[in-house]
């Protein structure tokens, strides 16, 4: 008996332990550090303008208008309380023809051939809200966006040039453009202005 209230004891005990260090203080302390070192990718990487927050630069969302570029499809429609792929195969034929269908869809949109269309505008990603898109994805949509602006083709050119943003520490990932802050920078941009200069060191 004595034994065995030992061994419930010493259970009980490292139960509590554990919890208390991995369940509290261990979140406590990587959330205060995370805030400390990261501010703003701690608080959501929230975009203001204006005082009010029209979205997050780690969150895709929709854009209906002709005079923004599109985002990544979404399995999860870009609801946050949806977070998901499609979990759909290669093989899955549903895959195949959703792929094909939504390949038509933007070379409608955008004027150009099918298979001009990039691969990563057919695919959904992961998460379902992917916030970014390949150069060549952006690309495909200067002409469309300059058209529906009344712009020069060169200037939205520039915009998506000082936006593309090069590998994670010049190593990791491919090149990409936020989709949300490119938009954001088209509304904010001068129409008059008669082109964009790239800063040193842009990718």
């Amino acid at each position: 008996m004595k034994t065995t209230y030992s061994s419930l004891r010493a259970s009980l005990g490292l139960a509590l332990v554990s919890l208390l260090l991995l369940g509290l203080f261990y979140s406590l302390a990587a959330t205060g550090l995370g805030g400390l070192l990261f501010p703003r990718t701690a608080a959501g990487s929230l975009i203001e303008r204006d005082g009010k927050v029209v979205g997050s630069a780690l969150v895709a969302q929709p854009f209906a208008d002709k005079r923004y570029f599109q985002p990544r499809p979404s399995s999860a429609n870009y609801d946050l309380m949806a977070l998901a792929g499609s979990n759909q195969a290669r093989s899955n034929p549903d895959l195949r023809q959703r792929i094909e269908q939504t390949r038509a869809a933007v070379a409608a949109r955008e004027g150009i051939a099918p298979e001009a269309v990039p691969g990563d505008l057919l695919t959904q990603s992961g998460g379902g809200i992917d916030p970014h898109i390949s150069p060549e994805g952006a690309r495909i949509q200067i002409a469309r966006v300059a058209q529906a602006r009344g712009w020069d083709a060169a200037k939205v050119a520039g915009l998506v040039a000082l936006h593309t943003e090069g590998p994670q520490f010049g190593l990791f990932g491919q090149p990409r453009v936020n989709v949300l802050e490119l938009n954001l920078a088209l509304d904010a941009f001068p129409a008059s202005a008669s082109g964009v200069h790239k800063p040193s060191g842009v990718q």
